[in-house]
């Protein structure tokens, strides 16, 4: 049986850990409702080319990260939000039940294994 409190403890515990994640490597853009990166604060200027190709590099990285938990966060919080809904648990392509592995797996999964590439 499907344990939702369990689930959502889990989902809420994801989501905290990507927000601050988030946080640490950007910023909400409350406009678009996306995040982007900000570049590192240094605590020194800037006082050569290698000192700004890593910081360039570093804000590369930052923006790739966002890239991946920016959607992973949005998957998080559509399925805390859709918790109490009969459709939760529910494969989205055959509405048939998700293996309760793959939930206890990743709580915010929309389909089965069957259509996990869907």
């Amino acid at each position: 049986m499907l344990d939702k409190k369990k689930i959502k403890e889990k989902l809420e515990a994801e989501r905290d850990t990507l927000f601050g994640e988030l946080r640490d490597m950007g910023k909400l853009n409350t406009d678009t409702g996306e995040w982007e990166a900000t570049p590192e604060e240094l605590d020194f200027p800037e006082s050569d080319q290698n000192d700004m190709a890593d910081r360039f590099e570093n804000f590369e990285a930052r923006s790739s990260m966002i890239k991946t938990l920016g959607p992973r966060l949005n998957n998080i919080l559509r399925a805390i939000k859709g918790l109490n809904r009969e459709s939760f648990g529910k494969c989205d392509v055959c509405k048939k039940d998700i293996e309760m592995a793959r939930l206890e797996a990743n709580p915010a999964a929309r389909t089965c294994k069957k259509h996990l590439e869907s």
